[in-house]
């Protein structure tokens, strides 16, 4: 005689699935989440949860149970979703959040702005009036946040600091000069634009850095190009470095 199946039925799973759902409460649920279960049976008993509108999807494998309040429908905690977006694609921040991070501004956004070195971001993971900056060299997957938000400073010329000019410039240092900072950013520096080169050489010889440490920057400039330093503009060396020259009024 045959074996009778004891696997569950597509309907005794979803029921199983939404029970655990609707006792979970409010919050995200991935695939993962129901590890114990056939993977397909799993996604199909999701999918049928979501056009009953039990959950919402957010991205593939990512759901979303609300609650109701008084204002409506409960939204996704943003840094949870974040978090958990930069699990799939690699996230960093930009912008005021990156001088936010970085300690150059105490402002926040009104508007998130983030970066990656994907082509795309979930918009229902990140918000949908993030600023997205995509296509960041895949080499910074290599990095810390801090770095990567270091190098996005740079990328704007400090542009999103509060602090005067003085005071940037010895913030920039300071930060440059943490532990092994500026060793690692050396890494990467061929996939950087020619102004943060220039500004990262500038950078490295106001720390005391061998010159020998720095001839790979100055070999990838153009001896010909001059480049806006912004706030950076009063490191010791910008214009060694290649610097555009600043006017005063």
């Amino acid at each position: 005689m045959g074996q009778t199946s004891t696997l569950p039925s597509p309907a005794h799973i979803t029921a199983s699935i939404r029970q655990r759902i609707e006792t979970g409460g409010e919050r995200l649920w991935r695939l993962d989440d129901f590890r114990d279960l056939p993977f397909e049976a799993v996604a199909q008993a999701l999918s049928r949860l979501t056009r009953r509108g039990a959950i919402e999807r957010l991205s593939k494998g990512v759901y979303y149970r609300t609650r109701e309040t008084a204002f409506g429908s409960s939204r996704p905690n943003p840094t949870a979703i974040q978090t958990l977006a930069a699990k799939h694609k690699p996230i960093f921040p930009s912008g005021l959040a990156a001088a936010n991070l970085l300690g150059f501004s105490r402002q926040t956004g009104k508007q998130n702005e983030v970066s990656t070195s994907a082509g795309s971001l979930p918009r229902k993971l990140v918000g949908q009036d993030t600023i997205i900056h995509t296509r960041r060299p895949q080499a910074w997957n290599t990095l810390s946040p801090l770095d990567a938000a270091f190098l996005e400073f740079l990328r704007s010329g400090g542009e999103t600091s509060e602090l005067s000019p003085e005071q940037t410039v010895q913030r920039t240092l300071a930060l440059a000069g943490e532990k092994e900072r500026f060793e690692q950013l050396l890494k990467v520096e061929d996939s950087e634009p020619p102004r943060v080169r220039a500004m990262l050489g500038a950078i490295g010889e106001q720390l005391g850095k061998q010159p020998s440490a720095l001839q790979s920057l100055r070999e990838l400039l153009n001896p010909f190009s001059k480049y806006d330093f912004g706030l950076l503009s009063g490191l010791a060396h910008a214009r060694k470095w290649q610097a555009k020259s600043t006017v005063t009024v």
